[in-house]
C-alpha cells in the first residue's frame, strides 16, 4: 500500500515515493540545549521515532539524521548568566536529553551530529552562496554574513508568508544588511562575548548563524538531496524557510518533502523554555507516571494534532496503557510471548494514511477486545493470534510491554531472577499454608507481598504476581 503524508511544503497530502528504491533519507531538527528538554521537546522525538519505525517495518533502509545545536545566542547568554562555559551548559544538558530519548524507547539516530563539529562543512556552503551572489559580508566589517533574501524569487513559499511583509529576522545587530529581512549566515565575534565560542573563517572569527547548520550538515549527512525533512511546527518559519532558500540558492536539491509536528501546549501557549512554562521527564515521573505511559500520551495523537496538557489527560493516557499491558500479562501467562511479526491490514493502513496513530491505536484495541473474548473462552489460539499481532502494532509505537526498555514486561528489570526466586519462595510458604487450610498464614504472607508493592492474583495457570497496581 502506498504511503501518504501530509507536506507543508504543498499544503496537501501526497504520495510518498522514496529518492532511492528501498531507502529513505530523514532529518530531523534537533534541540538548542541551552537547558533541559521539557516534554514538549520530547514529543517530536516521539513522533519521528514512530514514523521511522513504521518505515523500518515496511522494509526501508532508514538513515535518520537528527543535529545538536551545541553553540547559538540562547547558549551564550545562559554561559553569562551562569558563569560556566558554554559547551559545559551544552553537554550537561545533552545528556539529560539523550537520558530521557532512553527513557522513552526513542531509537538513537543514524548519525547525531554536533554544530561544532561542522564548521568547516558551514564555510564551505557560505563561500558557495557568496559566489552565486546569495550571500554578502556585512558593510560594517563587523564579520558577519548575511544571505540575501531578495536574491531568492520562492523566499516565503514554506510558510507562506511574503518578504515584504516580514520584519527582521531576529538579528540583534542590524548594521551592514542590505535588507531587514537578511538573516545571518556567519556572526562575527562580539567584544562581549567569549572568544572560545568562536572560530576562525575567511570572514574574521566568529560563530555560525542558527539556519546555515542544518542545510550544512543535511548536506554532509544525507547528499544534495533527500527525502524527509521534519521538525516542530514551530520550525517553519524561519528556521525551515532559511534552509530552503540557502540550500536551493546553492544549487542543492534539499528535501522532498517537508512534514511538521504540531506543539504541545500549557493553557493557551506552547510548552517553551522562554516562557518558563515547562514539564519535564523528572516531574512526569513525581506525577507517579512511567517512562511508557508518557509515549503513550504524546504517541497516540496523530502527529499534526495539537495536545493540550493537562494532568488529568496524562492520567487517562497512563490508565489506557495499563489495559494494554494488563492483556498482553494475561495472553503471555497462556501462550507464553510469541513472536511478533506482521500487523493487521487495517492498522497499516492507518500508518500508510500519513501516519495515522490515533487510527492505528483504534485496531490495537480491537484486537485486544478479540484477545480477551479469547482468553475467556479459553481458546489458546485466538489468543495467540491476537497477542502476536498486538505486540507486533505496539512494537511499531515503540510501546510493546514486553520491550527490554520497559524490563521486558517482567517485573523487576534486571532484578528479575532475584526478585521471581524470593517471590516464588513466598508463595511457596503460602501455598503450603492453603494446603493445610491454614488460611491466616496463607493471607498474612499475600499482605506481606502486597506492603512490598508486590500484587499477587491467583489465576486458574497458578499465582501471577506484578509489581505495583495494574
Amino acid at each position: 500500500m502506498t504511503l501518504r503524508l501530509h507536506d507543508t511544503a504543498t499544503r496537501s497530502v501526497r504520495d510518498f515515493v522514496p529518492r532511492s528504491p528501498g531507502q529513505i533519507g530523514i532529518y530531523v531538527c534537533g534541540l538548542t540545549v541551552q537547558s533541559v528538554p521539557h516534554i514538549g521537546h520530547l514529543r517530536s522525538g516521539v513522533n519521528y521515532d514512530i514514523m521511522r519505525r513504521w518505515l523500518l517495518h515496511s522494509g526501508y533502509e532508514v538513515t535518520f539524521i537528527r543535529n545538536v545545536t551545541d553553540v547559538d545566542d540562547k547558549l551564550l547568554v545562559k554561559s553569562q548568566q551562569t558563569g560556566q562555559p558554554f559547551w559545559a551548559i551544552a553537554y550537561a544538558n545533552k545528556l539529560v536529553l539523550d537520558a530521557d530519548y532512553r527513557s522513552l524507547n526513542v531509537l538513537p539516530p543514524t548519525y547525531e551530529p554536533l554544530a561544532t563539529g561542522h564548521i568547516p562543512e558551514m564555510h564551505e556552503l557560505i563561500g558557495e552562496l557568496i559566489e552565486r551572489g546569495h550571500a554578502y559580508a556585512s558593510s560594517a566589517g563587523n564579520g558577519d554574513v548575511y544571505f540575501d533574501v531578495a536574491s531568492w524569487a520562492d523566499y516565503g513559499s514554506l510558510s507562506g508568508q511574503k518578504p515584504e511583509d516580514m520584519l527582521s529576522a531576529g538579528e540583534a545587530a542590524e548594521h551592514g544588511k542590505r535588507n531587514p529581512a537578511d538573516f545571518a549566515l556567519w556572526k562575527g565575534l562580539k567584544e562581549d562575548e567569549p572568544t572560545d565560542a568562536s572560530w576562525p573563517s575567511p570572514w574574521g572569527r566568529g560563530r555560525p548563524g542558527w539556519h546555515i547548520e542544518c542545510s550544512a550538515m543535511a548536506r554532509r549527512y544525507l547528499g544534495a538531496e533527500f527525502d524527509i525533512h521534519g521538525g516542530g511546527l514551530d520550525l517553519t518559519f524561519p528556521h525551515h524557510e532559511n534552509e530552503i532558500a540557502q540550500s536551493r540558492s546553492a544549487g542543492l536539491p534539499f528535501a522532498r518533502y517537508w512534514v511538521h509536528n504540531a506543539l504541545l501546549n500549557l493553557g493557551e501557549a506552547k510548552m517553551s523554555k522562554s516562557l518558563g512554562n515547562v514539564i519535564d521527564v523528572e516531574a512526569v515521573r513525581a506525577m507517579g507516571i512511567r517512562p511508557v505511559e508518557l509515549r503513550y500520551y504524546l504517541g497516540v495523537p496523530h502527529y499534526r494534532s495539537r495536545i493540550d496538557y493537562s494532568g488529568d489527560a496524562l492520567g487517562e493516557a497512563a490508565t489506557a496503557y495499563k489495559r494494554i499491558e494488563g492483556f498482553v500479562e494475561r495472553a503471555v501467562e497462556v501462550v507464553g510471548h510469541g513472536r511478533p511479526k506482521t500487523v493487521p491490514p487495517a492498522f497499516a493502513a492507518a500508518m500508510n494514511d500519513d501516519f495515522n496513530t490515533s487510527a492505528a491505536l483504534a485496531v490495537v484495541h480491537d484486537t485486544i477486545r478479540e484477545g480477551n473474548s479469547a482468553l475467556a473462552a479459553q481458546d489458546e489460539t485466538g489468543v495467540r493470534a491476537a497477542l502476536t499481532e498486538v505486540r507486533a502494532m505496539l512494537g511499531v509505537l515503540g510501546l510493546d510491554p514486553l520491550d527490554e526498555t520497559w524490563g521486558g514486561g517482567e517485573p523487576g528489570g534486571d532484578l528479575k531472577p532475584i526478585v521471581d526466586s524470593l517471590v516464588a519462595l513466598a508463595l511457596e510458604q503460602r501455598a503450603a499454608a492453603r494446603g493445610r487450610k491454614d488460611w491466616a498464614a496463607a493471607d498474612s504472607v499475600r499482605d506481606q507481598l502486597k506492603n512490598a508493592g508486590v500484587q499477587v492474583e491467583d489465576t486458574p495457570a497458578g499465582p501471577r504476581w506484578t509489581v505495583g497496581e495494574h
